[in-house]
């Protein structure tokens, strides 16, 4: 088994090298990159501080990915972890004074319905497998990570809309600030381990695979999210979740009963209707800021 610190900061890391080579491709020479990385970060520490809260609690958030996974169904953990769209949307209410029209509402409480169901059918699972699951602390870690995907989402939010700085380079700096702090927060837990065995102990081509999902998924969301639409978003949301049922299927002999499939149901039918029935007039839905700017430092 590899440990599952060593892998946050490594997906950390690939964020900032991949955001450094799109600034650098934006600024179009080297002098022009090292200029504008001085600027905006070396000349600015005060408002690196300010992005060290999200930067803190994503990685927090990244280390609790793995305990959830770890303990719960990959379909289960993808349909709960739909939660964070609840979790946005409440912060982005408190925080920004944001509106949601009714349906959204009514969407809400049809995905939190539906990841009851879907609760309901994981603890009632008695299957086998071979590292034993805790579902309880699964759910556990879901939930303390949607509500810190939430708040560090509306949070940044709120940072990009009132700074001029660009996405890229406020993701060099969470990058950078969650990288040392991975580093902290491994050694206090992994210390031994990794003087012991060493940093890539037990990596193998599906380790690093799972870390550059994580790592790039959130900067392909994004390009997605630029050129195409928050509508098309909820449909891949929706057929994530498809895969993701499917593959566990395949992959570890999951069953699907009924509860889970109606819940499920509900879950993407709510993602849908969320997105579907945003105020045309906002470019940014609460979903699109919340969720997609959260996949640019998950997963």
């Amino acid at each position: 088994m590899f440990m599952s610190t060593t892998a946050v900061i490594m997906s950390e890391v690939l964020k900032v090298i991949a955001c450094l080579v799109i600034i650098l491709h934006q600024e179009g020479s080297i002098s022009k990159w090292l200029k504008h990385l001085h600027e905006n970060i070396i000349q600015q520490p005060l408002d690196c501080l300010k992005i060290s809260v999200p930067s803190i609690l994503y990685m927090l958030q990244n280390n609790l990915l793995f305990v959830a996974v770890s303990n719960l169904d990959a379909a289960v953990f993808q349909v709960t972890y739909q939660l964070k769209i609840l979790t946005t949307a409440l912060f982005s209410v408190l925080m920004l004074k944001k509106t949601l029209t009714k349906l959204q509402w009514t969407a809400l409480v049809i995905l939190f319905i539906g990841v009851a169901m879907v609760q309901l059918t994981n603890e009632s699972s008695t299957k086998k497998i071979a590292v034993e699951q805790k579902p309880l602390l699964g759910l556990m870690a879901v939930l303390v990570q949607c509500l810190m995907s939430g708040f560090a989402g509306v949070y940044f939010e709120k940072i990009l809309k009132g700074t001029k700085q660009s996405l890229w380079l406020r993701n060099v700096q969470l990058g950078f600030i969650g990288s040392v702090m991975g580093l902290v927060t491994m050694a206090l837990n992994d210390g031994n381990k990794v003087a012991e065995k060493g940093f890539f102990h037990g990596y193998d081509v599906y380790v690093w695979t799972v870390i550059c999902l994580q790592s790039f998924g959130g900067l392909v969301v994004a390009v997605v999210v630029k050129y195409a639409d928050n509508i098309l978003k909820g449909f891949a949301t929706s057929a994530a979740i498809i895969f993701s049922c499917i593959a566990s299927i395949y992959f570890f002999h999951f069953q699907l009963s009924y509860l889970f499939t109606v819940g499920a149901s509900l879950v993407i039918f709510s993602v849908y209707m969320y997105s579907k029935f945003v105020p045309q007039e906002k470019t940014q839905s609460i979903a699109t800021n919340g969720q997609e700017k959260n996949a640019l430092r998950q997963v």
